[in-house]
């Protein structure tokens, strides 16, 4: 799908529902906030991003638990809830998105392969989170995390 296109669609979803979103990426590195920037006029539904790629960033940036990071790991659902729910906390956004994974080449695991990625959304005290996974190479990875991230934020009721 094409990133603009798509962007432009959440901007009007955000702005129809009076909502503001705040990312935290990681293995995306930035590339949701990118897209939705590179539409006018976001700065009336976007607020700011965060990419959190180390852990110690997870930690200082969003709250992200020592805890959570050792016992589930960086890529988890349940890091990726932290990260959602850390940067609503850190913000003035109403609606977050998260997502954490291995883009590749290396860096997987039994368990968690190459492409593995976890997403979360959040408002207020609602949040869910999932996990997929996606073959190809690094940029095709990180480019469907990106279109999968901003469709949450589509199909988010």
């Amino acid at each position: 799908m094409n990133l603009v296109l798509l962007s432009h669609k959440v901007g009007k979803a955000l702005k129809k529902k009076g909502r503001i979103l705040v990312t935290a990426e990681s293995c995306t590195g930035g590339w949701v906030a990118q897209a939705v920037t590179s539409v006018a006029g976001s700065s009336g539904w976007f607020e700011r991003g965060y990419v959190t790629y180390s852990n110690a960033a997870k930690r200082e940036e969003l709250g992200v638990s020592k805890a959570t990071l050792a016992r589930h790991g960086a890529v988890s659902e349940q890091t990726a809830r932290e990260m959602a729910r850390g940067a609503l906390k850190r913000s003035r956004g109403t609606i977050a998105l998260s997502v954490t994974g291995i883009a590749g080449p290396g860096g997987g695991a039994p368990g968690k392969p190459v492409g593995t990625v976890c997403f979360a959304w959040a408002q207020g005290r609602k949040i869910r989170s999932e996990t997929r996974r996606y073959k190809g190479g690094r940029r095709n990875i990180r480019r469907l995390s990106v279109v999968h991230a901003l469709r949450g934020v589509l199909n988010w009721p």
